[in-house]
């Protein structure tokens, strides 16, 4: 009887780290969808979608960008038809696959991505100042640990 309730407290123990994980993931993307709104008036997906193709020189196809950004294709295309048309990214299909399309930053959107990138990781500096080294190196295990068995 006693191991129950014990097994039940830590369940709770649990769920309430997870609602408190939820709580702080949507505390920094509200602060960083703002700072991003108000400095580039852009949005977080427009960002991720830079950022990711940012950190893939080569480009990537549509397929890896939804995958990579763990979101639906519909979701990437319109994102991408919007920087396309800003000229921040181009797409062209890939000649082995006509239906698969290839994506990559341009130069005009890598300068921009070179400034965001140094705005975001002080923004995000400044909102984690009080988290030490130690505390930082054991939350992003745990986070690891969480994902590898989900």
């Amino acid at each position: 009887m006693t191991r129950d309730i014990e097994d039940q407290a830590l369940a709770r123990q649990r769920l309430r780290l997870w609602l408190e994980m939820l709580k702080a993931v949507r505390s920094v993307e509200g602060t960083l969808r703002e700072q991003l709104r108000e400095n580039y008036a852009t949005t977080l997906p427009r960002f991720d979608v830079l950022a990711a193709l940012h950190s893939e020189p080569k480009g990537m196809k549509m397929s890896e960008l939804s995958k990579y950004l763990i979101v639906s294709n519909g979701n990437v295309t319109g994102v991408v038809d919007r920087l396309v048309a800003e000229g921040l990214v181009e797409r062209e299909n890939l000649e082995s696959d006509r239906r698969a399309f290839l994506v990559q930053i341009t130069p005009e959107g890598r300068k921009l991505m070179d400034d965001m990138i140094m705005a975001h990781l002080g923004w995000v500096d400044r909102m984690f100042s009080e988290v030490t080294e130690s505390d930082a190196a054991r939350g992003i295990s745990i986070m690891l640990d969480i994902r590898r068995r989900t």
